[in-house]
């Protein structure tokens, strides 16, 4: 059912982009064709599952995917996000709507794997061939060809993305 292509042991890093202070979260690394069973069942790659073991939270990623995080780093993901923002103010409650109203915690089972519902299937433009990826802080699922086209677009890309980086003084 799954064929690794790429990938590593994740490494711990020190706070992420994301993270709130003092949390030290696993890096999500590699890529892997994997397919769903008839239950919309994703069995979870071997190298993050120990990481997943407290359980996980899927949520609709910004583009059409769907990212797997541990509670922990969703939690932080989402605070960063609506850090500084005025609670009562339209855009941290459209934020803060659409981080919790499209996301939900689940678990690993038996077999290490965790079912994807329908409405992320739909926002994923999920069906039965889907690649794994490590996105640093999560993991995200995408159909394999939309993975394909949008690998093929990043690679072409980060030369300017490069480029464009704030150098450290």
């Amino acid at each position: 059912p799954s064929r690794m292509r790429t990938g590593s042991v994740p490494a711990r890093f020190p706070r992420s982009l994301h993270a709130a202070p003092h949390t030290t979260f696993m890096a999500f690394r590699g890529t892997f064709d994997h397919t769903l069973d008839a239950k919309n069942r994703l069995t979870v790659p071997s190298r993050f599952r120990a990481q997943l073991s407290d359980g996980i939270v899927l949520a609709k990623g910004v583009e059409p995917c769907v990212a797997i995080w541990t509670p922990a780093a969703y939690d932080a993901h989402t605070a960063a996000a609506l850090d500084g923002r005025n609670p009562l103010s339209p855009e941290a409650r459209e934020l803060s709507r659409y981080f919790s109203a499209n996301a939900i915690d689940t678990e690993l089972d038996a077999a290490g794997r965790v079912m994807v519902p329908a409405f992320l299937m739909e926002h994923g433009g999920l069906s039965r061939d889907v690649v794994v990826t490590g996105a640093g802080d999560c993991a995200e699922v995408w159909a394999r060809d939309a993975w394909s086209a949008y690998n093929e677009g990043l690679s072409a890309r980060i030369p300017d993305i490069a480029a464009g980086l704030d150098r450290p003084a």
